[in-house]
């Protein structure tokens, strides 16, 4: 599965947690799309690369996290067949896969725990999507 992962200043630590959980994990291709410290940044520059790449196709899923993990997933949210989920805690990772398809996992680095988050990204990747009466409900997102 190919993975890309971002963030800004306010979700750095968190994003370095991580990617370096996904890279353990077998047959998973990890593309970190910055930031690379802890300065200032804007998150729109992030959340738009990480969108991108998974609207055109290039990546499975995406992980975007910044302070809160609501302007990211503003952001993320505009592309066309980009589906991110702003989540924090378990049940609504697992719902975002489960009930929306969510292809992009947003989370807030100042609002989620280092062992939560490691939690939710295992989640919201094996989780599957249920289909069927949501399916429908996608249907009616983009007309």
């Amino acid at each position: 599965m190919k993975i890309i992962i971002g963030s800004d200043h306010g979700g750095f630590d968190l994003k370095e947690a991580c990617r370096t959980h996904l890279e353990t994990l077998p047959g998973c291709e990890i593309t970190d799309a910055g930031v690379f410290n802890r300065e200032a940044a804007d998150y729109p520059k992030i959340a738009h690369k990480v969108a991108q790449a998974v609207a055109k196709g290039d990546y499975h899923r995406g992980i975007l996290i910044c302070g809160t993990g609501l302007g990211m997933s503003i952001v993320a949210n505009r592309y066309k067949g980009v589906r991110a989920g702003a989540c924090h805690n378990l049940f609504t990772a697992k719902l975002s896969r489960q009930h929306n398809d969510a292809n992009i996992l947003v989370m807030g680095g100042r609002v989620i725990g280092l062992g939560i988050a490691v939690e939710m990204v295992d989640l919201f990747l094996n989780t599957p999507f249920d289909g069927g009466r949501h399916q429908l409900r996608l249907d009616q997102i983009d007309h």
